[in-house]
C-alpha cells in the first residue's frame, strides 16, 4: 500500500509538507503543491480521510441507524443514503436496533463518536429518550418529528405524508363499495404507524365506512400472518395493514385458508416495497418514495454539519393500484 513517506520520497519533500499540499493546499507554494499532487496521482495514493478528520476533529462519516435491516423498507433507504453520502465524499457507518427502543441511545451514543453526523431512520423510542440521545448530537431525523423545546435547535426531519397516503387508501376501499374495512396496526411505537391510524381513522369517519381495529402486531410477515386471522373473523371486507410485510403476510395466510383475493377480501399495504409485484394478486399499496427519502435526509444532515438550519421536508406519496385489491363482494356494498 502506498504511504505518504512514499509520496514524499517521490516528489522530494517532507511528510508535513505533503500533509499540507493534498489537506490544506493554499498553504503550499504552486511549484511545490503541484509536484506533491503529480506524485500522489503517479503512485496511486489515497489519503487516510478518517485519520485527517480525527486531526481536524471531522471523520468524513455520517451514521444511520435504522429498526430493521431486514426490512426491504430501510434496507432501500440505506441504499440510498450511502449513495449520496459517497457522492458528497462521506463513509456510511450502519447500526439496527432489532426494533428495540431500549438499545437505541446506546447505538446512538457509539455511532456519534466515530462520525460527524446521525441519520436516525424511525426511532421507536420515546420523545424525551430521544431528546436525550440525541444532546449535543448533530442528527437528522427520518419518518419522525421531535417538537423542540423552548431555546432549544429543532432536529430537522424528513418524512413521508402518511395521513395522505391513509385517505387515498381510504378514498379508493370506499369507491370500490367497502363499507366494513379491517386495519392491522403496527407497533405502538412506530411515529408513522401512529400517524397512519390517525389518518385512516379520519379518512374513514369521513367516507361513513366502519373501521374495524384488529389490534398491534409485529412489522413483519409472521405478524401478517397472524392479523389475517382476526381479520376473517372481523367480517370485514378488506384490510389494510401497517407495511407491506405485514400485508404479504395476511396475503399468504389467506391463500391458506382458501379466502379469494380480491374476491372476497381485499388487501392494501403500505411502502411498496419490491416484493409486493413478486406475488399473486399483485398487493396494493401506498408507495413512499424511499430512495428519495434517503438522499433527501443526507442533504439536510449536510446541511447541519455547514452550520445551516434547514426547514423539514415532507414527501408525497401514491397509492399503487394492483390485483389485491376490488370490488366489495356482492351484499356486503352499502
Amino acid at each position: 500500500m502506498v504511504t505518504v513517506h512514499d509520496v514524499a520520497r517521490a516528489a522530494g519533500v517532507s511528510i508535513s509538507t505533503v500533509s499540507r499540499a493534498l489537506s490544506d493546499p493554499d498553504r503550499v507554494a504552486a511549484a511545490t503543491r503541484d509536484r506533491v499532487t503529480r506524485a500522489a496521482a503517479e503512485l496511486g495514493y489515497r489519503p487516510n480521510r478518517a485519520a485527517s478528520g480525527l486531526r481536524k476533529g471531522r471523520t468524513h462519516a455520517v451514521g444511520l441507524l435504522v429498526p430493521d435491516l431486514e426490512n426491504p423498507y430501510f434496507a432501500a433507504v440505506t441504499k440510498a443514503v450511502q449513495a449520496r453520502a459517497r457522492a458528497e465524499g462521506y463513509e456510511m457507518f450502519v447500526a439496527d436496533s432489532d426494533e428495540d427502543a431500549d438499545v437505541e441511545a446506546e447505538l446512538i451514543g457509539a455511532l456519534a463518536a466515530r462520525t460527524d453526523g446521525l441519520l436516525v431512520a424511525s426511532p421507536r423510542c420515546s420523545e424525551a429518550g430521544l431528546r436525550a440521545a440525541l444532546a449535543g448530537v448533530t442528527a437528522v431525523l427520518a419518518n419522525r418529528e421531535l417538537p423542540a423545546e423552548p431555546g432549544a435547535t429543532a432536529v430537522p426531519s424528513v418524512h413521508v405524508d402518511d395521513a395522505d397516503g391513509a385517505a387515498q387508501v381510504m378514498g379508493h376501499l370506499s369507491a370500490l363499495g367497502h363499507r366494513t374495512v379491517a386495519l392491522a396496526a403496527g407497533p405502538p411505537s412506530s411515529w408513522s404507524g401512529r400517524r397512519r391510524v390517525a389518518g385512516l381513522v379520519a379518512a374513514a369517519a369521513h367516507r361513513d365506512v366502519e373501521l374495524v381495529e384488529l389490534g398491534t402486531f409485529q412489522p413483519y410477515f409472521a405478524g401478517g400472518v397472524q392479523a389475517a386471522d382476526h381479520a376473517v373473523a372481523s367480517g370485514a371486507t378488506a384490510v389494510v395493514a401497517f407495511n407491506d410485510l405485514m400485508a404479504l403476510g395476511i396475503l399468504d395466510r389467506l391463500r391458506q385458508r382458501g379466502v379469494d383475493v380480491p374476491g372476497r377480501m381485499t388487501v392494501v399495504g403500505f411502502d411498496d416495497v419490491p416484493q409486493a409485484t413478486l406475488v399473486s394478486p399483485a398487493l396494493t399499496t401506498v408507495r413512499a418514495p424511499l430512495a428519495r427519502l434517503g438522499r433527501r435526509a443526507v442533504d439536510l444532515l449536510l446541511a447541519r454539519l455547514r452550520g445551516d438550519l434547514p426547514a423539514g421536508v415532507q414527501l408525497p406519496v401514491e397509492l399503487t393500484i394492483r390485483g389485491s385489491s376490488g370490488p366489495a363482494p356482492a351484499g356486503a356494498a352499502g
